[in-house]
């Protein structure tokens, strides 16, 4: 049992939902993300997303795809994400996932990237742009050494294909807010609850939301119906907002209690 299993668990036994803080790595630099892990760990952050910073972020709207590219100026790379988990991983216990594109992956090597994946502390790992079928080996091997791989279910996703993308998710699954790019709204698809309980009628699996999560209003309508929900631009705003303030690490945390409720 790794740490994501082991957290839904945690969380089942106490009636609570999880909450998900996604954060990209190296914005705006890979010190401060090692101070925010901290901090979200003492705020209560259930799971951590470090998002890879890639070239072409083809799933995140504008607010992250402006962090990658910062991260990416200030040479922010895989090996030093992982180093940067390795380091965290000696007093923060909460599960770190990571948030990349399948491009990094494959230049580090599947096998490769997985072990040093492990060794490094990281539980799980979440790919916008490798679906199931185009996965198997990554996954085959991950499963394997227990790595979680976490998929994504849209709200265009068939009935016959959730049942596939449930069956190769580990760790917990990845529901899709709405059609398009992260991003914060003011308001959740009227759809979605029904979405869910479509999903929920399909697999026993941990179900945690994102894309578009912005407030503790919303935050408290997904979960009465999902196991989890996942901000990450509201939480990437509001660092870029406080990034030249001396407190900035502080009132992200403060953010997040405010989020948690």
């Amino acid at each position: 049992m790794n740490r994501i299993e082991k957290k839904f668990r945690e969380l089942k036994k106490l009636k609570k939902k999880a909450f998900i803080a996604f954060i990209t790595a190296g914005y705006p630099n890979l010190g401060v993300t090692e101070k925010l892990i901290r901090e979200f760990d003492k705020a209560g952050v259930d799971i951590i997303e470090l998002g890879v910073p890639f070239s072409d972020p083809m799933a995140d709207g504008p607010v992250i795809q402006e962090s990658s590219f910062i991260a990416l100026k200030k040479g922010t790379h895989l090996t030093g994400i992982l180093n940067l988990v390795k380091r965290v991983r000696r007093n923060v216990s909460m599960p770190i996932c990571l948030m990349t594109y399948y491009n990094p992956i494959f230049c580090f090597g599947e096998k490769k990237f997985v072990e040093t994946a492990l060794g490094s502390g990281v539980d799980g790992v979440i790919v916008p742009d490798l679906p199931p079928e185009e996965g198997r080996p990554l996954v085959a091997f991950a499963n394997k050494k227990g790595l979680d791989v976490i998929f994504f279910i849209a709200p265009t996703t068939s009935r016959e294909r959730m049942k596939r993308i449930a069956k190769a998710s580990r760790g917990f699954i990845y529901y899709v807010s709405l059609t398009g790019v992260t991003g914060a709204r003011s308001r959740l698809p009227a759809d979605l609850i029904r979405d869910l309980k479509a999903v929920k009628n399909i697999t026993d699996k941990p179900l945690c939301v994102g894309f578009g999560v912005s407030s503790r209003k919303q935050v408290r309508q997904i979960q009465r119906f999902a196991d989890g929900v996942i901000v990450g631009s509201a939480i990437v705003k509001n660092i870029r907002d406080n990034l030249s303030r001396p407190d900035m690490v502080r009132r992200a945390g403060n953010f997040i209690r405010i989020l948690k409720g």
